[in-house]
C-alpha cells in the first residue's frame, strides 16, 4: 500500500525536489551579484544589475509557496503525471524568466507571462479536482463516470 501511494506521488516528489533546487540556484546568484556588485546584507539596493538579480530571485521565492500548494493539490486530486508536466513547464517558465530578469526588466515579461498562465492551470486543475473529489465523496457522483456513460463512451 506504501508502495502504491510513493510511486502515485514520485513525478510530484521529483519536481519538487527540481523545484527546490531551482530556488537555491537563485538564492546562489544573489550571494554572487552581491560579491560581484559590492552590496553587502542587509542592503538590497545597489547597481541595477545588482538590483534586477535581487528581485527577480525575490519574485520567484513569492510565487514558490503557490506553485507548491497548487503542484500538490492538482497532483493528488486530478492527474499526477498532467500536474508533473505542468510544475516542468513553470519551473521553465520560472528560469527563463530568472534569466531574462537578470538581463533587462524587459527581459522578464514574456516568461512570466507564461509561467503565470501555467501556474492558473494548476490552479484550475486543483479546483476542479477538488470538485471532483468532493462529489464523489460527499454527494456519491461519479461525474467523469456519470458523463462518459451518458455519452455511452463506457
Amino acid at each position: 500500500m506504501l508502495d502504491a501511494a510513493l510511486d502515485a506521488a514520485l513525478g510530484l516528489g521529483a519536481v519538487t525536489v527540481l523545484g527546490v533546487l531551482e530556488q537555491a540556484y537563485f538564492s546562489l546568484q544573489v550571494i554572487y551579484a552581491r560579491r560581484k556588485f559590492s552590496v553587502s546584507p542587509p542592503a538590497t539596493t545597489g547597481p541595477p544589475e545588482f538590483e534586477r538579480v535581487f528581485r527577480a530571485q525575490a519574485n520567484c521565492s513569492e510565487y514558490f509557496p503557490i506553485f507548491m500548494a497548487a503542484l500538490w493539490t492538482s497532483g493528488l486530486f486530478l492527474s499526477q503525471g498532467l500536474s508533473s508536466v505542468c510544475g516542468l513547464l513553470y519551473l521553465y517558465g520560472r528560469f527563463r524568466y530568472f534569466c531574462g530578469y537578470s538581463q533587462s526588466s524587459q527581459g522578464r515579461l514574456a516568461p512570466l507571462y507564461f509561467s503565470a498562465q501555467v501556474l492558473w492551470v494548476l490552479i484550475g486543475f486543483s479546483s476542479l479536482g477538488i470538485f471532483l473529489s468532493f462529489c464523489r465523496i460527499y454527494l456519491g457522483v461519479d461525474l467523469p463516470q456519470k458523463l462518459l456513460s451518458t455519452l455511452d463512451l463506457v
